[in-house]
């Protein structure tokens, strides 16, 4: 739970301009297929060898410590993205998002194939992080390139799509890569190399973004990597933007308290059916991607949004703390997935109204590194309060009630800053 809340600044730099890309059409569908796919190269990562860690373990059973190392090539590309996504944003604003995104998804085949050839556990698992560095690369490139190509209404949709997709994608990478399994543990791993036939596509279906006028800031018409070498920057928002990312880390925790402990509250009550717990996981990752879409059919800015989102959030874990059975478990958690699944694109969109073209990168890398590091701890914080509160349950109530607290403290920041203003976002002409 944070020592205080930050409170999201009511200074933006968004620009309602058009966007400098067409908004229908074949090339603008090409376009945003090719973003969300690259979008989802990160969850493939994460979800795609989960299957296959038992027959993993098997293979690697006479290496020392393989009983940790194995989870550890599921989960060390996390760690990366998590670490390297600020470093990630710099380079995305000095060398240009087309190019680094390019690079990036052609390594990310070459480090996801290496375990098809490599026989050291150590090395598979030095290869995982290298494919870490490169989700970094690709996530922050996508965000960033959905942040210049839209605005306005336009961009809170695409974010929209954006946590749609990977949520979908997640369910579905970790069927594909049990199916691909059962020929071997090694298969799942050619699955990388579709990153091959994307990096192709992206290079000619993908426009170089050119920095648009903004609320602040006059227009600028030179490419992005020409910006970083020829605009005089404006300082980088690092006061709004902490606020908005320890918001994130926090809220990311809550985004993922369901997809990792919902199969120990379930066991915890007495389901022990694999094929029910792999049904209620299921029915809560469908309420975040619907909570995704009623975020892009509301046409409000985020910044108001946020106290009723964490309420919604801390409502769905106080079902799951007071739940009795296995019904009410899940009810909890559809409410609390339907809260997160506004929750991501909310922060995201939030924190994109802050940034000038020539910071994007930066600040997306930022954020993407506050997100994924708030994944990262969530069962690791869970795990301390346990003890404490005497069960997972009572864990999960603790963080309901940190939520809530959080979104009091929103509440309050934003009457007092009278922001809470309920009119839509700016549409872009078509």
């Amino acid at each position: 739970m944070p020592g205080s809340v930050p409170t999201p600044s009511a200074t933006a730099v968004d620009d309602p301009a058009p966007s400098p890309v067409a908004v229908s059409g074949p090339a603008h569908l090409l376009r945003l297929t090719l973003l969300m796919a690259g979008s989802c190269l990160p969850i493939l990562g994460a979800v795609l060898i989960a299957p296959v860690l038992p027959k993993m373990q098997d293979h690697f059973a006479s290496t020392p410590g393989a009983k940790a190392l194995v989870p550890l090539a599921l989960t060390v590309p996390a760690l990366s993205l998590a670490l390297l996504a600020p470093f990630a944003g710099v380079i995305v604003d000095r060398l240009g998002r087309k190019r680094l995104l390019i690079v990036a998804t052609v390594l990310y085949a070459v480090f996801g194939t290496a375990p098809l050839w490599l026989d050291s556990l150590g090395a598979i698992i030095a290869g995982r992080a290298l494919v870490g560095v490169t989700e970094a690369a690709i996530m922050t490139c996508c965000t960033t390139l959905i942040g210049d190509y839209y605005s306005g209404h336009q961009r809170v949709k695409y974010l929209a799509l954006q946590t749609m997709c990977a949520s979908a994608s997640a369910t579905v990478f970790f069927v594909v890569g049990g199916a691909a399994g059962a020929a071997g543990w090694r298969v799942p791993f050619w699955i990388y190399a579709v990153s091959l036939v994307i990096a192709p596509l992206m290079a000619g279906a993908l426009p170089s973004p050119a920095a648009r006028a903004t609320a602040d800031g006059p227009p600028a018409e030179a490419t992005a990597e020409a910006t970083a070498e020829t605009t005089t920057r404006r300082p980088f928002p690092w006061r709004p933007l902490a606020g908005i990312c320890a918001l994130t880390f926090f809220g990311a925790m809550v985004f993922y308290t369901v997809p990792v402990e919902m199969a120990y509250l379930l066991d915890d009550l007495g389901v022990e059916n694999t094929g029910v717990i792999g049904l209620a996981t299921a029915i809560a990752s469908a309420a975040t991607v619907a909570g995704a879409v009623v975020f892009a059919r509301l046409k409000r800015s985020p910044d108001p949004m946020l106290p009723a989102v964490f309420t919604v959030c801390a409502a769905g874990f106080g079902v799951m703390f007071l739940a009795g059975d296995a019904p009410l478990l899940v009810v909890g958690a559809v409410v609390n997935c339907l809260g997160t699944g506004m929750l991501l694109p909310a922060l995201l969109t939030s924190a994109m109204s802050r940034l000038a073209f020539e910071d994007r990168g930066r600040g997306t890398g930022l954020w993407m590194a506050a997100f994924f590091g708030g994944e990262f701890v969530c069962p690791l914080v869970l795990l301390a309060l346990e003890p404490a509160v005497g069960s997972l349950a009572g864990a999960v109530g603790l963080l309901g009630l940190a939520a809530a607290v959080v979104a009091a403290g929103l509440w309050g920041a934003l009457r007092r800053a009278g922001a809470a203003d309920p009119r839509p976002l700016p549409e872009q002409p078509a």
